[in-house]
């Protein structure tokens, strides 16, 4: 995965992809903002993204104009909760 720092990112649109040996899923970022650090270690540790998705797994950083938009996500505990039903 490679993500250009000053690329911009906008909010509801795809910004990338992740393959498995299954299929091909699309990112769509939560939020508008420009990539401001891409993880490059995830080119040799892709499983990183399984295993540890809020430590080394991330993806990129983005710096945000408006924050706005980040008051309507949900929190860990909610998501678990909804994928739980």
């Amino acid at each position: 995965m490679r993500f250009q720092v000053g690329t911009k990112v906008s909010a509801n649109a795809r910004f990338g992809e992740v393959e498995s040996v299954k299929a091909t899923s699309d990112l769509y970022s939560a939020v508008s903002g420009t990539v401001i650090e891409n993880n490059t270690q995830l080119n040799n540790n892709p499983q990183w993204v399984n295993e540890d998705a809020f430590n080394k797994g991330w993806m990129i950083k983005l710096r945000c104009r408006d924050l706005s938009p980040l008051e309507k996500l949900m929190d860990a505990a909610a998501y678990e909760k909804m994928i739980a039903k």
